[in-house]
């Protein structure tokens, strides 16, 4: 399950339909649960405040997911995430990675500067800093979720189409996300039956995902756009995460009523 958390808070907020109105707003909160196999391996919360960063009004996002229970003793994860994006262009400013992930550690922070077109990497765990070239249309893990679900929109789109991006979030560098969609689909929910966008986001394969296809989002067909569901063939087992909880959503939750 290494890095599988931080992978699935990367696109619990992903969605592609065109916005009559804002998808979001500050005191959303979002709770998921999230299955390894039988299990259930831990939960994970999307916060979002309105703030200022350094005079810059900004939103500010926290996601937190760890395991809980029973999955715990065989494999204890820790993550927190945070993300300080402009409020009107959804350009992020500083993202912040603190990581505990059986064993593993990572602690990081990004700051953006796009007047210089780079990116200030500190490792703070190797004491460690230097610059990532970047463009103005980067985003970071959790800043491009909100980014899309504003700017986007389905009827632009075909069945099979691809969306690429720029994406900036570890040490790796710039790396181009892409994410294909996949049509409608109903989902079966503890809130009832929601009609969601499918989507399919290329995943690299190898150590934690099976095939480059291994990931499926399930996105709500409605104004806010929140993620319903995940779900991940893994190199070792699956893992699948559902919409758990939900508060301070901008607009009604679209539920289909039987």
């Amino acid at each position: 399950m290494k890095k599988t958390l931080a992978l699935v808070l990367t696109f619990m907020v992903f969605s592609l339909v065109a916005q009559e109105r804002p998808a979001f707003k500050a005191g959303e909160w979002l709770k998921f649960r999230i299955h390894y196999g039988f299990l259930n391996a831990s939960y994970a919360t999307l916060h979002l405040t309105s703030e200022q960063l350094d005079s810059i009004p900004v939103y500010h996002v926290v996601g937190r997911g760890k395991t809980t229970g029973f999955a715990s003793i065989f494999f204890k994860v820790d993550n927190t995430f945070e993300s300080y994006f402009d409020k009107e262009s959804g350009k992020p400013y500083k993202f912040i990675r603190d990581t505990y992930e059986g064993g593993y550690t990572k602690d990081i922070e990004i700051r953006f500067d796009y007047k210089d077109d780079i990116a200030l990497f500190k490792d703070k765990k190797n004491n460690k800093e230097f610059n990532i070239p970047v463009n103005d249309k980067v985003q970071d893990l959790l800043s491009a979720s909100y980014h899309l679900r504003n700017e986007y929109g389905t009827q632009d789109f075909k069945k099979g189409e691809v969306l690429s991006m720029d994406m900036l979030f570890d040490d790796d560098g710039v790396y181009q996300f892409k994410l294909k969609y996949l049509g409608k689909e109903i989902v079966r929910t503890k809130f009832g039956k929601v009609e969601c966008l499918k989507f399919r986001p290329y995943v690299q394969s190898g150590r934690v995902f099976k095939e480059e296809e291994s990931l499926t989002l399930w996105v709500s067909n409605d104004f806010n756009k929140i993620p319903i569901r995940i779900k991940a063939d893994l190199a070792v087992g699956s893992i699948k995460a559902d919409l758990d909880g939900y508060n301070g959503l901008r607009n009604q939750f679209k539920i289909i009523m039987d």
